[in-house]
């Protein structure tokens, strides 16, 4: 490991020292005065900067996948400054805003190398949708004890706040989101929107705008820590990472009903190098979902359920390229889901999805335990097209568990004219929850071979490559 990832792997067991510990010691800054502008303080030297989405920052030196953190205590946390967002005016009661004081500890804290913004245990911040802009100092922790919450509701979202997102952190290196304790995310509310999937009239859904906020959304950012968290109730995705790198999750705990409509649990797209460690994660749509542009992702000892399974995708809307490759989930249950271990795709796309492993995990009532989609559609009106992402090197080893008697526990559908290739099975032994198996396990122009017998049987998988071979160079990703 070359000195920026020593320096990196140092600093990462430092941040997380703050999730273990009941309260954080250091220098508080208090404020007389706590609206003024606080003239003279650290952060009057360095004003936040405005969002930029078109001259993104990029790292000189791109991470290597964080792996699974700290096993020795880092020590106290005596020389950083904590700037406690009570001594800029918040209350804390979960009905006054308390928005404006945030935004003021960001602004001074951002200013200084190794800064903690503290929530303290035992209040109630209610902020709007805010983003929290850098670059700032390295080392910046926003810690977590009491209680972070949204205003409670579409009818309570200010007008002139954005609906798509709440809490956005941008342009941010080396920083840590952390705490023992909770983001609430209100979203019953949202969920009841007649728009939203089967909430209109007789379980219609109605045709019009449907924004929801995501709750809290990285982007363009290196180097991140987001541990001990417990984060609930999303109106829609509870955690994205767009265009980030260097990306470490650990001990989360994620939750909102199983019927929640799209409250994914940990989103991420055009971003490499993700650890995502020992967390649990139930809710109403995909627990863990793999976008494009990713790579490099390791997803170790998650627990998963109810929710719609670990998916890859979707990948290829609206004929687009779609390159995901290198991923890795291993350790991990999924239990009482819709779908196990997914890949799904449109078709009409190109790129490609390679390098996927998935290796010991546990199934516990699942439908769809294993699947590949790729004529993954909203609606009834997509059509056949010539092309599709192409589905490359997936391993599946040791699988076990059971599934619902519903869905046939392992089925390939393929695109019609770009294979599934090198697709692997060992050791997948799938049982029936309860009853029998009523399909056999499905495939379409699958490719690949057992390296084990499966339970249940599957002979429908193709020895060695297609015969009508497709252009490689076609869906070689960059």
């Amino acid at each position: 490991m070359d000195l920026v990832h020593t320096l990196l792997a140092i600093w990462i067991i430092a941040s997380l020292v703050f999730q273990n510990s009941s309260n954080v010691e250091g220098r508080y800054h208090y404020h007389r005065k706590p609206k003024s502008s606080h003239r003279g303080s650290p952060g009057s030297k360095a004003p936040v900067s405005s969002p930029d989405p078109q001259n993104p920052s990029s790292p000189t030196s791109p991470p290597s996948v964080p792996a699974d953190p700290y096993p020795n205590d880092p020590g106290n946390s005596s020389k950083n400054c904590v700037f406690d967002v009570r001594s800029y005016g918040a209350v804390g009661d979960g009905s006054n805003d308390d928005t404006e004081a945030f935004r003021q500890a960001w602004k001074e804290a951002c200013a200084v190398e190794s800064a903690v913004i503290l929530a303290p245990e035992g209040y109630s911040f209610i902020i709007t949708s805010t983003i929290f802009s850098g670059p700032c100092k390295p080392g910046l922790v926003f810690q977590v004890d009491g209680i972070l919450m949204t205003p409670e509701g579409p009818d309570s979202w200010p007008k002139a706040d954005s609906r798509k997102q709440w809490l956005v952190f941008y342009r941010l290196d080396q920083m840590t989101f952390t705490g023992k304790g909770t983001i609430e995310g209100n979203g019953q509310k949202w969920w009841e929107l007649p728009c939203k999937p089967h909430r209109g009239p007789n379980g219609s859904t109605l045709s019009g705008p449907c924004d929801s906020p995501a709750l809290i959304r990285f982007f363009m950012s290196t180097n991140l820590v987001v541990s001990g968290l417990r984060i609930l109730n999303s109106p829609q995705f509870h955690m994205k990472f767009d265009g980030c790198e260097g990306v470490l999750i650990d001990k989360l705990s994620i939750s909102s009903p199983k019927l929640s409509p799209n409250t994914d649990g940990i989103h991420i797209e055009n971003t490499k190098a993700v650890g995502i460690y020992n967390s649990m994660i139930s809710n109403g749509d995909d627990c863990i979902s793999i976008g494009p542009g990713c790579s490099n992702v390791a997803i170790e000892g998650v627990t998963c359920g109810p929710s719609h399974g670990i998916s890859i995708g979707s990948l290829g809307v609206h004929n687009s390229q779609a390159c995901v490759s290198n991923i890795t989930v291993r350790n991990a249950v999924i239990k009482e889901s819709d779908n196990g271990l997914r890949i799904k795709t449109w078709q009409g796309g190109t790129g490609s999805v390679t390098g996927i492993a998935f290796d010991n995990i546990q199934m516990d009532n699942v439908m769809n335990c294993i699947i590949i989609d790729q004529y993954y559609c909203l609606s009834k009106a997509c059509l056949n097209e010539t092309s599709a992402v192409h589905v490359n090197d997936i391993s599946y080893r040791n699988i076990k568990g059971t599934y619902d008697v519903r869905r046939t526990p392992i089925h390939f559908a393929c695109s019609d004219t770009v294979a599934c290739t090198n697709i692997k099975l060992s050791e997948v032994e799938l049982f029936p929850e309860e009853g029998q198996l009523l399909e056999d396990p499905f495939c379409w122009n699958a490719y690949g071979n057992q390296e084990t017998l499966t339970i249940p049987p599957i002979d429908c998988l193709r020895d060695g490559e297609p015969q009508n071979a497709f252009e490689p160079s076609t869906y070689e990703c960059n």
